[in-house]
């Protein structure tokens, strides 16, 4: 039951990040705030289904939220091992310009699905 705890944990982290309440994520997925609550506290455990719309709601790899990390698997070696020669600072940066690439890719996300409705 741990590993749900730090798996609830990583959820609710990354949720805060993107500036998310537990109320949206849980609409967003489909299911109640209460559920939402039992799942970041470790009580509950989602679903196949709701564990990859949780996935895709907070742009997350499944591993991210298993097991606290991210494999470079679709980073082209290039660039994996041109980010190994850079400074730490620089690998912040790089950090940092790729969350504001998601925020727009979110943002474009957000208006191609109001569109939908």
């Amino acid at each position: 039951m741990e590993y749900y705890k730090e798996m609830g944990q990583r959820i609710k982290f990354r949720r805060k990040e993107m500036r998310m309440k537990q109320a949206e994520l849980a609409e967003r997925i489909d299911i109640s705030n209460n559920h939402m609550s039992s799942i970041e506290n470790g009580r509950q455990k989602p679903s196949l289904d709701m564990f990859i719309r949780i996935c895709q709601n907070l742009n997350v790899t499944p591993d991210y939220l298993l097991l606290g990390v991210m494999h470079a698997c679709n980073i082209p070696q290039d660039i994996m091992d041109k980010l190994r020669l850079c400074s730490q600072e620089d690998v912040e940066l790089v950090r940092e310009f790729v969350e504001l690439l998601v925020k727009r890719s979110m943002v474009g996300r957000q208006e191609d699905n109001s569109l939908l409705f």
